[in-house]
């Protein structure tokens, strides 16, 4: 069997796409040097306020550039859709966009369902008026689907990712299997690493980690910040002061170095961690707990059994969270006793709970403080004064009229905040902290690769240019919510 070709029959496209590259290429830096040059006339303004497209060479430039950035979205989907139809026949990019087949529908269902309803879902509906969020949306959304279908499902997944095939170390993409069996999949599309595993199952398998982590630790990191944030901006007095000092306290330490200190084995070993972890994941309970007892204080009769059923399953989750085979762990070598077995619903790996309470320590002190401020801020505004006047309580007003007009900053700080947790789990699993050798996570594969990065650098490669785009996915996602929270 031949190995494959990167677009096989697609190939006399590449030349065209080549072309088409460089001309965009040229054509942005050529836009960039004509703004540097002061314009003789000013732009005219358009009834609606909004400026009118610049007329001469620059206004040809950006024309032009605007064209070729089409064309060459347009060859890019020439090639994803063939590929789709033709499979590996388009060569190891076809074998790819079919292997993604799931993640395609699920992207399409998603946009049309956002863009038909989009007037009736909020910030998240004028998310799809700006190109910028809607391209940082799709990237995001790729890796969320990505990590689901691949990591939970396996339907992506041409191998098993720990499984090391005989005669594939260090093969380079497209290379076919030795002796492949009927029902195998006949390639390692991405080649295979230094201990003969294939490297496309790997970079799948590692977005369900970063998907498992960065958005569930990030969001736990918010409800502790918010939940301490309010009081603390609303009240001010000794209890601000209190809080913002063991805020401070923490965020006197360097954020990665403290970070690092958290998952070290040593550090491990005397159980901190998962004590923090019975610590930091009541808050979520209590964030819960306050939000539907303000909201239905009225309503005795929907907010008694609502706030049962809420709760009753969150403190499941709590004690599945923080316990293993009916005991609470608190270190390697030692436990202590706590619930029964059949109250333990589900066992979380360490090496996963351990990153999850760390990034939840280190992200929570900073949250904190941005809470604390647009508290402070917003409890002077008239809407405050009216609901203090209407006799609403003080975590009404701070859970649904304070915390609300906060969001627009809270949102694009969250999707920030995952980028950076993200970039935080690839450095970790570089350096070997956190997560198991063999897990297929980015960092370690990285870290993995780079020893023959000079000869095979494709096992290195790919999981890199996976961490940038869902970074880069995240930040354009966060311009575009912070373009439409301002005009909102």
């Amino acid at each position: 069997m031949e190995p494959l070709t990167w677009t096989g029959s697609l190939s006399g496209l590449n030349f065209i796409f080549l072309i088409v590259l460089g001309l965009l290429a040229l054509s942005v830096v050529l836009s960039i040097l004509a703004s540097l040059v002061p314009s003789s006339g000013a732009r005219a303004v358009s009834a609606d306020g909004t400026l009118a497209a610049d007329k001469g060479a620059v206004g040809f430039i950006n024309m032009i550039t605007g064209y070729l950035f089409y064309a060459l979205i347009a060859l890019i989907l020439v090639y994803l859709i063939a590929g789709i139809f033709i499979g590996t026949g388009a060569g190891i990019f076809g074998g790819m966009a079919r292997q993604f087949l799931p993640v395609w529908v699920a992207l399409i269902i998603t946009f049309v369902v956002s863009i038909t309803y989009k007037r009736k879902l909020g910030l998240y509906g004028k998310l799809f008026d700006s190109t910028v969020g809607m391209i940082g949306f799709a990237i995001v959304m790729f890796w969320v689907f990505t990590g689901v279908f691949g990591g939970v499902f396996d339907w992506i997944i041409t191998h098993d990712s720990l499984s090391q095939v005989s005669g594939m170390k260090n093969k380079l993409p497209g290379t076919p299997l030795r002796g492949a069996e009927e029902g195998d999949y006949q390639w390692f599309l991405l080649g295979g690493d230094n201990l003969a595993r294939d490297v496309f199952s790997r970079l799948i398998k590692g977005s369900w980690v970063v998907v498992q982590i960065a958005p569930m630790a990030t969001l736990f990191a918010f409800m502790v910040g918010i939940t301490l944030g309010l009081p603390a901006g609303y009240y001010s007095g000794r209890l601000d002061t209190i809080l913002s000092f063991l805020a401070n306290l923490i965020l006197a330490f360097p954020v990665i170095l403290l970070f690092y200190l958290l998952v070290t084995p040593e550090i491990v070993l005397t159980g901190i961690p998962n004590y923090m972890a019975v610590f930091l994941f009541i808050f979520p309970i209590i964030f819960v707990a306050i939000l539907l007892n303000s909201r239905y204080y009225t309503q005795p009769s929907l907010r008694t059994p609502l706030l049962i059923v809420v709760l009753g399953v969150l403190g499941w989750l709590y004690l599945s969270l923080i316990s293993s085979n009916g005991a609470i762990v608190a270190a390697e070598n030692y436990t202590i006793p706590g619930l029964p077995t059949f109250l333990d619903g589900f066992d979380i790996d360490s090496g996963i709970l351990v990153v999850f309470v760390s990034v939840v320590f280190v992200n929570s002190p900073t949250v904190f403080r941005i809470v604390r401020g647009l508290a402070l801020d917003i409890k002077t505004r008239d809407y405050v004064a009216a609901a203090q006047t209407r006799g609403e309580g003080p975590w009404y007003i701070m859970l649904w009229e304070i915390l609300p007009n906060a969001r627009g900053p809270l949102i694009v700080d969250f999707c920030l905040r995952i980028g950076y947790t993200t970039i935080l789990l690839g450095t970790l699993g570089f350096f070997g902290l956190g997560l198991e050798s063999e897990s297929p996570d980015w960092g370690s594969t990285i870290n993995a690769g780079r020893r023959l990065l000079s000869l095979y650098p494709h096992a290195a490669i790919a999981p890199a240019l996976a961490l940038l785009s869902l970074v880069l996915g995240l930040n354009l996602l966060a311009d575009g919510l912070r373009e439409e929270s301002l005009r909102d």
